[in-house]
Order: C-alpha cells, then sequence, then structure tokens
C-alpha cells in the first residue's frame, strides 16, 4: 500500500518519489558497516587528533631536549619510549613527528590529485594529440621506479621538507591521472555531457561541473591509499637522508638514527617504526573501506 509519505502529488498533478537518503550518507552508513572501515577511520582519527593536539598536550619543543647524560635509556615510567643517543624522549618526538608525516601525506595527495586530476581530465576529455602527449609523459615517469625517481629528485634539489613533498607529489601524479582519464573516457559520451554541449556550455563548466563530480568516487579512495604512500615514500627518504633532516622529529629519520643502536637498544628502530606501520595501516583500511562504501552496486 502506498503511503502519502511515498508519493506526494505535485503542482501538474504528477507524483514526485519520496527523497532518498543522501550518497554521502549512504556511504557512511556502508564504511562503518565494514570492519575494515571502522577501524581504518578509527585510527586514522586517533592518528589526526594525537598530531593536531601535540603542541598542547606536550609544549616542549623535542628538538632542543637533549641530554647527554640520559642519553639511550631504557623505556621506563618516565620515558615511555626510552630516550635517543642524544638524551631526547623518543615517545615525545615520536608524537610530534605525527605532525610532520601526516602534513607530508596530505600535502603531498593535495598536489598530486590536483595537477593529476586536471591532465586526466584534459587528457580524456579532448583526446588525440592531447591525450597522446599527456598519457606519454606519464608512462615516462611510471617508467621509473617510483623510490628511485624521487630520490633522484631529492639528490638533484637537496634533502629538505619542501623537497621531499615536490618529490613524492611528482612521483604521486600518474596515478591520479590515469584514474581520472579511465573514467571521463566513459562519461564523456553521456547523454548529459551532450545535452551540456548542445546549450552551448564552454568545456570547462562540463568537465569541472559535470564529469568531475561524477568521478570523484575512485579519485577520493586513490586519495586515501596514496595519504598511506605518502608517507612510507617520505619515511624511505627520511632513512637514506634525503629527507626531511635533524632535529625535526621524522619517523624515517628517527628509524636511520637508531640502527646503529639496533643490537643494544631496538627500541630506537622499534616505536617509529610501529607509527609508520600504524598510520598506513589505517590508511589503506579506509581506502579499502571507501572502495566497498563508494561502490555504486553496492547502493540500495
Amino acid at each position: 500500500m502506498t503511503t502519502q509519505a511515498a508519493l506526494q502529488p505535485t503542482l501538474l498533478g504528477q507524483v514526485e518519489p519520496r527523497k532518498s537518503r543522501g550518497l554521502m550518507r549512504d556511504a557512511m552508513r556502508r564504511l562503518v558497516s565494514g570492519w575494515n572501515g571502522r577501524v581504518g577511520l578509527a585510527i586514522i582519527v586517533l592518528t589526526v587528533l594525537i598530531g593536531v593536539l601535540a603542541p598542547v598536550v606536550d609544549p616542549y619543543d623535542p628538538t632542543t631536549d637533549s641530554d647527554l647524560a640520559n642519553a639511550r635509556l631504557e623505556p621506563s615510567w618516565e620515558h615511555p619510549f626510552g630516550t635517543d643517543r642524544l638524551g631526547r624522549d623518543m615517545f615525545r618526538r615520536v608524537i610530534h613527528g605525527t605532525r610532520i608525516s601526516l602534513m607530508i601525506g596530505f600535502v603531498v595527495v593535495f598536489v598530486s590529485g590536483t595537477i593529476g586530476t586536471v591532465l586526466g581530465l584534459i587528457a580524456g576529455y579532448f583526446g588525440k594529440t592531447v591525450d597522446t602527449v599527456i598519457m606519454r609523459l606519464m608512462d615516462i615517469l611510471l617508467a621509473f621506479p617510483a623510490i628511485l625517481l624521487a630520490i633522484a629528485i631529492v639528490a638533484v634539489r637537496g634533502p629538505g621538507l619542501f623537497n621531499t613533498i615536490l618529490a613524492v607529489a611528482i612521483v604521486g601524479i600518474p596515478g591520479y591521472a590515469r584514474v581520472v582519464r579511465s573514467m571521463v573516457l566513459s562519461l564523456r559520451e553521456r547523454d548529459y555531457v551532450d545535452a551540456a554541449r548542445m546549450i552551448g556550455v564552454g568545456n570547462a563548466r562540463i568537465m569541472f561541473g559535470h564529469i568531475l563530480p561524477n568521478s570523484l568516487s575512485p579519485l577520493i579512495v586513490q586519495a586515501t591509499l596514496g595519504v598511506g604512500g605518502a608517507i612510507l615514500f617520505a619515511a624511505a627518504l627520511g632513512f637514506l637522508g634525503l629527507g626531511v633532516q635533524p632535529p625535526r622529529p621524522e619517523w624515517g629519520a628517527m628509524i636511520s638514527d637508531g640502527i646503529p643502536f639496533l643490537r643494544q637498544s631496538p627500541y630506537l628502530v622499534f616505536y617509529p617504526g610501529i607509527a609508520i606501520m600504524i598510520t598506513v595501516l589505517g590508511f589503506n583500511l579506509l581506502g579499502d573501506g571507501l572502495r566497498d562504501a563508494l561502490d555504486p552496486q553496492l547502493r540500495d
């Protein structure tokens, strides 16, 4: 039996179907209904809170608390993660390192995602020569092993936070360009795109106003996974001495700093390594959960 709430007459005598739940609400419901989405979201929320609140909870500068008399102390109540070779509190440095790693991850995804999305839109929409030129450039970038390309860029420009972000962002551009291009190729011939062309809508408005919004689902998943990948790349560069430079507390550099004392003080490597693992795992689980939540075939 049809209820009044389900069908409402309009002024023209037609029937207006009941409004469905918003896509974002449905996606969030499906995301938290799966264990991977719940666990990943919980890890990321906790990690972001740690990064945001680190200066509030621990206002001391983790780069200036050296105390050689207390170097390489075992974990204790006073120093839960022990101290490093310069006597700096490892717990404090790991906590503050969260801010740097998350900043690198989010900024890299924003830069590489923005550039890759624009290139993918242009290549897929215009096709022909434009598509060939752009995608061959992406293929050239993909031909190099990602970590070696990042190392080469940083080696040329020099180590540091900015150059680390730049190198990892360049490495990530082809992934976004290929994802967006594949979506544009399947959407550019849809009826609503043809209708927009017929009424004189410009190419830029069609690309960014009609095609891009319908390509966001795989792009969101790619970006979520990309944050974890960017954190791993930045840690690898830091481990090699080409990333964020001391005394800034970056996880990869902290692992590198503790390697010479691995046998005597394994906690110097263990705690920053665990921080990297948990953070990247959180983004990977969240990405898997989003992939399931945003799958059109699962929408009810």
